[in-house]
């Protein structure tokens, strides 16, 4: 392991670029000490292999609330991943696989095909909107925000009126630098406290929403999950069905038409669609922070012993560029298959909504190709900007026009 410590996450100005750090690191350094925006110390893995191995290591968890545990920002006493809400869901077990069986039936490819419909209807009347307000338009704020908001609204049986309120509250818990500890905290609590209320009012009148399926199921001694559990269940699903798709749709359509010859590829070729989804969701350069994990027992990556109580980061944007498992991993390729990316991460805590994501990410490709076939960026690639401190990497706006 290297001496130098780099200070994580890695700054880089270009928006759609990796950073140079990641391939220098992959190949000299691949198990690297570096300064997260608390101050304190952890391991990075930049590799594709030691990446997979320590996600899918069930004895590693997700949790960061062991004393020696590194927190991930200055004000992460709670936070996302060390936060007493954090720790109702099940972490590793029985406990977890059951509560992925439970929540896991909304999020099968059968389910996902029955709502495609909907989803490319949400889509074609966003893209309406879009139109009728002219251009240049804000793709993220018009299209990318709100059809993931939408849906995940309609599979909770949460109003989508409230969608600005449920954005405020997920950056709250996903930034790492913008937000005081009093601010997290009350955002926390409104949040907790609108959950509380939606599933009252689901016992009092179910719909057919998840929600309402986990609340028949019963409690723990009828083979269903607390309340508690339930509640949180809705709160993790709120803000990780929006935000990481929402950003993922603005940045994929910047990908694609960042160079133009990708998006005519697409054009001429629409059954692409499937592939060039997998491609884009692995050449993202901004995937945001990456997983922790925390190492309760010691263990070797890459020929370097890591004690007990490591924390690590897997940065999955970077594994997805190593060339030892991607032939050309720097070019965007739309036919690459097969494509075994990391960044619905590996193992029993893969997430969870990953068909969902899929599924909007095809559905809005699908429209947006026979909309809008001249869409084109407004703004010159190098001025699209990252948005600072999430935990979630996306883009501040992508500016289009068609």
């Amino acid at each position: 392991m290297s001496e130098q410590v780099l200070h994580y996450p890695i700054p880089n100005d270009a928006a759609l670029e990796p950073p140079a750090e990641w391939a220098e690191l992959r190949g000299g350094c691949p198990v690297a000490r570096v300064t997260l925006p608390s101050g304190d110390q952890a391991t990075l893995l930049t590799r594709y292999e030691d990446v997979k191995k320590v996600l899918a290591d069930p004895r590693f968890t997700r949790l960061l609330n062991a004393p020696d545990a590194a927190r991930l920002s200055a004000t992460d006493d709670g936070g996302l991943f060390n936060s007493e809400m954090a720790a109702i869901i099940p972490d590793g077990g029985e406990g977890h696989q059951h509560w992925r069986r439970l929540v896991g039936k909304w999020f099968t490819a059968k389910r996902m095909t029955a709502m495609r419909p909907r989803m490319a209807r949400i889509a074609d009347t966003l893209v309406d909107e879009l139109v009728e307000r002219g251009a240049p338009a804000d793709l993220k704020a018009g299209l990318g925000f709100p059809l993931p908001v939408y849906v995940i609204c309609d599979m909770l049986g949460v109003p989508a009126a409230d969608r600005d309120r449920f954005s405020y509250w997920s950056d709250t818990l996903l930034n790492l630098t913008r937000y005081g500890k009093e601010e997290i905290e009350a955002a926390q609590a409104e949040f907790f406290q609108y959950m509380s209320g939606h599933l009252a009012a689901k016992r009092a009148e179910p719909g057919d929403d998840l929600l309402s399926e986990l609340i028949a199921a019963g409690g723990p001694e009828d083979g269903g999950l607390e309340d508690l559990q339930i509640l949180v269940t809705g709160m993790a699903l709120l803000v990780a069905g929006h935000e990481t798709t929402a950003n993922m749709i603005g940045k994929m359509v910047a990908m694609l038409l960042s160079d133009r010859s990708r998006w005519e590829a697409l054009l001429a070729d629409p059954s692409l669609i499937r592939t060039t989804v997998e491609e884009s969701l692995r050449f993202d350069a901004d995937s945001g922070f990456g997983l922790p994990r925390y190492l309760r027992e010691e263990t070797e990556v890459s020929g370097t012993y890591l004690p007990k109580g490591t924390t690590v980061v897997c940065s999955m944007a970077a594994a997805n560029r190593d060339e030892s498992v991607f032939a050309d991993a720097d070019r965007m390729d739309l036919t690459r298959s097969p494509n075994p990316h990391l960044a619905f991460g590996s193992g029993a805590h893969s997430c969870l909504g990953q068909a969902l994501a899929r599924t909007e990410l095809q559905v809005v490709l699908e429209v947006l190709l026979r909309r809008l076939p001249t869409l084109e960026l407004a703004v010159p690639v190098e001025e699209l900007e990252r948005v600072e401190g999430l935990a979630v990497g996306g883009l501040r706006t992508v500016p289009v026009r068609w």
